[in-house]
């Protein structure tokens, strides 16, 4: 059995950024235009003709849905050629994150995925999950979710050498949050309010330049598993708790795999996204980490991705130019 490196060694990284900027360039034709369904329908089918074009043996652990609420893209769903011999991975994606975003053309809006080694990614329900993250450099052990907002943001700054004052917390704008912003002023945190886009908030807190030191709240928990797919290769620390507010959702995370005794579960970084793990995206529209795509005269479009990969620590930033389409 090959090791989780020598699988993903066959599955080229750039590949990984084709199909990501697949999926951005089709969802920026609609961007502005007020259609939230067709701007995700468009970056869906995009990238499932991309994954389809490439030899490798997926399946989709973390999609649009399930099988009969979603076309294109479910959970567990075949992608790929799949000749004999060709890798299997297991995937998490989201085509278009941020489809209010790119219907209002906002900031922030990306098409991201994360391939891992099968089992490597944590098939996680459509369900909310908490979340407090941070970047590198950062002492093991510096955040823990089960201890409060203020000691948190005490723990942070100490091992930044700042005041809690200091500290700027990026946090989802939803009325959900209403106590937890207002526990960060009363810190005297500097607090951005983002309208949609976790995982871009999430990794936001990997650049320096964006000035962002935590991501804390609640957002959807598959795109927490994608968030921490990225943290996995540049070394932050995640941590997450599946949020539950129906009998349904808890049906919907046992059918996943998660026993009852496990919904509390604080789960790490590493059990969110283990092994090798390769991770892409592409801007569709600006944002703080990357541009969006821009048309050009004469039929060009430019892109711009970043893809990073967790055995080798590595991170690359891609600018294309792209004459079709």
């Amino acid at each position: 059995m090959p090791k989780a490196s020598e699988v993903l060694d066959r599955v080229l990284v750039l590949e990984m950024v084709r199909v990501t900027e697949a999926a951005a360039i089709a969802a920026s034709r609609l961007i502005g235009r007020g259609n939230e369904k067709a701007a995700d329908a468009a970056a869906v089918e995009a990238m499932r003709e991309a994954f389809n074009g490439l030899d490798f043996d997926g399946t989709v652990v973390i999609g649009e849905g399930e099988r009969d609420e979603a076309p294109m893209l479910y959970i567990g769903e075949k992608v790929g050629k799949a000749s004999d011999g060709a890798p299997k991975v297991d995937i998490a994606l989201d085509p278009l994150e941020g489809t209010t975003i790119t219907a209002k053309a906002g900031p922030n809006a990306l098409a991201v995925l994360a391939i891992a080694e099968k089992g490597c990614l944590l098939n996680a329900p459509d369900t909310y999950m908490d979340k407090l993250a941070i970047g590198p450099g950062y002492p093991k052990g510096t955040i823990d979710l089960s201890k409060g907002v203020t000691w948190n943001i005490e723990r942070i700054a100490k091992a930044k050498g700042v005041k809690p004052n200091e500290i700027i917390a990026c946090v989802l704008d939803r009325p959900r949050h209403e106590a937890l912003i207002a526990e960060l002023r009363e810190i005297g945190c500097g607090v951005q309010l983002i309208p949609d886009g976790d995982v871009a908030g999430v990794i936001a807190t990997t650049d320096e330049d964006t000035t962002i030191d935590v991501y804390m709240g609640q957002g959807g928990a598959p795109e927490g598993v994608l968030a921490a797919a990225a943290l996995r290769c540049v070394g932050g620390q995640f941590q997450g708790r599946l949020v539950f507010r129906n009998d349904d959702e808890k049906a919907r995370a046992r059918k996943w795999g998660i026993p009852d005794e496990e919904f509390d579960r604080i789960y790490s970084l590493k059990e969110l996204a283990k092994g090798d793990v390769i991770f892409a995206a592409t801007g569709v529209t600006d944002g703080s980490m990357l541009d969006g795509v821009k048309r050009l005269r004469k039929g060009c479009m430019t892109t711009e991705s970043v893809v990073m990969r967790a055995s080798s620590g590595t991170v690359r930033w891609v600018k294309g130019e792209h004459y079709k389409g």
